[in-house]
């Protein structure tokens, strides 16, 4: 298990989680009803018949919000109810006014959605004791919101909130594009995002880009700014930095996955704990480099 986006938020560092896995544990993932269109929930991060809900290696704890979902897509219900509401208005002889056509709908979906199929989803998330921050597998702020929710309902209060840095982090990519140096240990990647700040401006994509480039310079004389940039560190990991200060993109490289297939492991549930201590490890590193570079603020300041 690797993530592949990071979104993240911040909270204070004296919240205490002694007593997550027992908190966790009221909450557990349940079978979406029959007439439920949705059901959220936590499961083992291990898989659906692990028994324990959070795992924690040093000061990096994993867990996931599981969910399942009916499958009842509009354009379905909607024929149906187009065909219904043509037959009463033939045997009726006049079409059923709007009041009635919403108790059909509505009656129609409460029909269906006992036999609509169920899709199951995971979402896994990381949080790092030692910065305050979670990072969750997702690119939507409006998942990783979903996830905070739930661990708040869990926790009784859990005061996590989206990162907020100090400087601007389209001046910082921008700078990094046009020639300032980089924190040590990150690399230009070769691909970026830039816009024209004016209302409905140009926006230029660059990818498999040398972006230290005249092209690119050119783009920046021009008064656009750096969106989204591909960065690198110490060849450890390759990601996707946006103004957003979301994480996308997210790999390990080489040059720490090398460390795992140094030692031979006899079961999956060894070879998902391993994965998880170097990508907590990975993230660890590349969020104190963050931290500092774009000067993110912390939640108990």
């Amino acid at each position: 298990m690797f993530f592949r986006n990071l979104t993240l938020f911040r909270f204070p560092t004296t919240l205490d989680f002694s007593s997550l896995e027992e908190l966790l544990a009221g909450h557990p993932l349940k079978p979406v009803g029959p007439l439920e269109l949705f059901s959220r929930g936590f499961i083992s991060p291990f898989g659906r018949n692990g028994e324990a809900l959070s795992h924690r290696i040093g000061d990096a704890i994993w867990l996931t919000v599981g969910g399942e979902d009916r499958l009842l897509p509009s354009s379905v219900v909607n024929e149906m109810l187009a065909d219904r509401l043509a037959e009463m208005e033939q045997k009726q002889g006049r079409r059923p006014g709007s009041r009635m056509r919403k108790q059909m709908k509505d009656d129609l979906v409460h029909e269906l959605l006992p036999r609509a199929f169920v899709r199951p989803s995971r979402t896994d998330a990381l949080i790092d004791l030692e910065h305050g921050v979670i990072a969750i597998d997702t690119s939507s702020r409006k998942s990783g919101e979903a996830v905070v929710s739930e661990i708040r309902n869990a926790m009784g209060s859990f005061p996590a909130l989206p990162l907020n840095a100090e400087v601007a982090p389209r001046s910082v990519l921008t700078g990094w594009i046009a020639g300032d140096p980089l924190p040590e240990g990150l690399s230009l990647g070769e691909e970026c995002e830039l816009k024209d700040p004016a209302e409905h401006g140009a926006i230029v994509k660059c990818q498999r880009q040398e972006l230290q480039c005249d092209e690119i310079t050119k783009h920046l004389d021009s008064g656009k700014q750096v969106t989204r940039l591909a960065l690198t560190l110490d060849d450890h990991v390759s990601f996707v930095l946006g103004e957003d200060l979301v994480v996308r993109k997210f790999k390990l490289l080489d040059g720490a996955v090398d460390q795992l297939e140094s030692s031979e492991r006899d079961d999956i549930r060894a070879e998902l704990d391993a994965r998880f201590a170097l990508m907590s490890a990975e993230f660890s590193r590349l969020f104190t480099v963050l931290e500092k570079a774009l000067k993110l603020s912390r939640a108990d300041a």
